[in-house]
């Protein structure tokens, strides 16, 4: 019976295949087989027992459950792959799996495959949300919307701005995951504490050799383990990606507030159902289920911090942690990528709001432009600044727009006409540089992504 969500609510196929038992058997396999060529190369095991090892080191021939069978009587997983390995090898070869390794060579090496693979996953996740949000950024470069600090109403922006921050960013998390799969995803076959001591002079060359047949970089030193310096760095690079994927949903379900109303969700009236009791709601539940997930696997940053202190060459307690945290992490990720994804390409905008929002405070928000303008026409700034706030004070406090308070100032009217008033209170050509900026992130990520 299924207990956990992510066996039958959440994650997706393509992650989960990654995580699963027997696609973990078979990268422990591919190292068993990589070690037994390299040896058979360098003439450190016979060269037929290397072929028959790579022959059967595939779950072909290697069965999940004979591995836990015999894993029940010998409660070590490693010893258990071996002699699973052992038993289906012909003519001796058997003798010769697992020569000089220590069972982390295994684990962690087997691992990086499986880390790399999520990378991959994740990475071309980010790209196609960066591609949505690049469209839709070009469909809203004008559209303007009011731009809010502290919750309150502050200047005009666009939603193109929006979006291009969001592009940045995930941009930004690009290189984070690049560079942690460099960290990362290494070879290791160093022996029991590090030294490659169990394989004699040729170790070292066994070590780059094994990591060259699986495709990734030799480590450069460990003792029993890749330092987990680097998975800890794994679990912050996603915990960041998934902040950065809350933030933008969380965007989006405060825009959809019933008050403000700017932007939403996708929302079918004909299936979806938004309540059980109240049959008018209609819920961002995507956004929602974004920003709760996110909390996990920003909660494993502690646990992956505290797997990096080991005593001494190594103990155990990383390995029971990280049967949880990396797969979780990496499955929840993916997840709600793809929500995210979900969410913004089929994201609904109601204009009508949008153009009452930005004029709702009956052009306050335009103080600060004119102050500007003021400035620019021979006034102080300071004083500038002093006029415009009492007659914002007085919009405020006679519940009128700023235009009337300002087009009645007799020190106002010397430096302005009423026409340049008008114009200096249109919210709609008060956005500075900020088709400028979009510009610059779109080019960028286009050239980053190859579009």
């Amino acid at each position: 019976m299924a207990i956990h969500p992510i066996e039958f609510r959440y994650g997706t196929p393509e992650m989960k295949a990654v995580w699963e038992q027997e696609s973990k058997l078979e990268n422990m396999l591919k190292i068993e087989a990589a070690l037994a060529k390299a040896e058979g190369e360098i003439g450190l095991i016979p060269e037929a027992a290397a072929d028959e090892i790579n022959k059967k080191a595939t779950t072909e021939y290697v069965k999940q459950e004979r591995v836990d069978e015999i894993e029940r009587a010998t409660n070590h997983d490693i010893a258990a792959l071996m002699k699973a390995l052992e038993e289906v090898c012909d003519d001796g070869a058997g003798e010769y799996v697992h020569y000089g390794a220590t069972s982390n060579d295994i684990i962690d090496s087997s691992q990086s495959l499986q880390l790399k693979a999520s990378i991959e996953i994740i990475r071309e996740k980010i790209i196609r949300l960066i591609e949505v949000l690049i469209t839709l950024t070009k469909q809203h470069k004008d559209t303007v919307t009011i731009g809010r600090t502290h919750g309150q109403h502050a200047l005009p922006t666009t939603y193109a701005m929006k979006f291009a921050i969001y592009i940045d960013e995930l941009l930004r998390q690009l290189e984070r995951l690049d560079l942690t799969e460099k960290h990362l995803c290494v070879g290791m076959m160093t022996g029991a504490v590090g030294t490659t001591a169990a394989l004699g002079e040729v170790g070292y060359d066994i070590h780059v050799r094994v990591s060259e047949i699986l495709g990734l970089n030799p480590v450069h030193i460990s003792n029993q383990v890749v330092q987990r310096d680097n998975h800890a760095e794994y679990v912050m690079t996603l915990a960041n990606i998934c902040s950065t994927l809350e933030k933008m949903a969380l965007e989006v379900r405060n825009l959809q507030r019933t008050e403000i109303m700017e932007v939403g969700e996708k929302f079918d009236p004909e299936k979806q159902v938004g309540s059980s009791t109240m049959p008018h709601k209609r819920n961002p539940i995507t956004g929602e289920r974004i920003c709760g997930v996110s909390r996990i696997v920003k909660s494993y940053v502690n646990a992956a911090l505290q797997n990096n202190p080991l005593w001494h060459e190594r103990d155990l307690t990383n390995s029971s942690c990280e049967r949880v945290i990396l797969p979780e992490s990496a499955i929840l990720t993916d997840y709600i990528l793809n929500l995210s994804i979900k969410l913004f390409s089929k994201m609904e905008f109601d204009r009508d709001n949008i153009e009452r929002n930005l004029n709702m405070s009956n052009g306050l928000v335009m103080a600060e432009r004119f102050m500007s303008k003021l400035t620019q026409k021979g006034m102080g700034r300071q004083s500038a600044y002093s006029l415009v706030r009492a007659c914002s004070m007085k919009a405020y406090a006679e519940n009128t727009g700023l235009r009337e308070i300002l087009s009645k100032e007799d020190e106002i009217l010397k430096v302005l006409s009423q026409e340049e008033i008008d114009e200096t209170m249109d919210p709609h050509t008060y956005l500075g540089s900020s088709s400028r900026f979009v510009d610059n992130v779109i080019s960028n990520a286009e050239d980053v992504i190859g579009k």
